[in-house]
């Protein structure tokens, strides 16, 4: 998911040419983004959110554009190396019952 602050637009997208394509625009303030992709390939390459969300971070740094990852699995399968090999911002562990702990986030990431 992408988010814009103005208009509130949310933009849902799972091919990363369209997605790397949104990015360079320079118009996004946020990313969330799950951690399996299940039809993402970067340059013909099956790609995960981690590995994705590197790339942005690495690709882009100019844009400053906060990521937060979710995942269905606890934070303990990734080890305390997820947000360092990610370069995620933060990240949420599914399902995600408090709400006001991700629009917390959000704030803090965007505002």
């Amino acid at each position: 998911m992408f988010f814009k602050k103005i208009g509130g637009e949310i933009v849902i997208l799972e091919n990363a040419d369209e997605i790397l394509q949104i990015i360079n625009s320079g118009n996004i303030d946020l990313i969330i983004m799950d951690i399996n992709l299940r039809n993402t390939f970067l340059h013909t390459q099956r790609v995960d959110g981690i590995k994705f969300s590197r790339y942005i971070k690495e690709k882009f740094p100019h844009l400053h554009i906060p990521i937060i990852l979710i995942t269905a699995y606890p934070i303990s399968n990734y080890g305390n190396n997820l947000l360092e090999e990610s370069l995620a911002d933060d990240y949420l562990v599914k399902p995600i019952t408090d709400y006001n702990k991700l629009v917390d986030k959000i704030n803090k990431l965007v505002l």
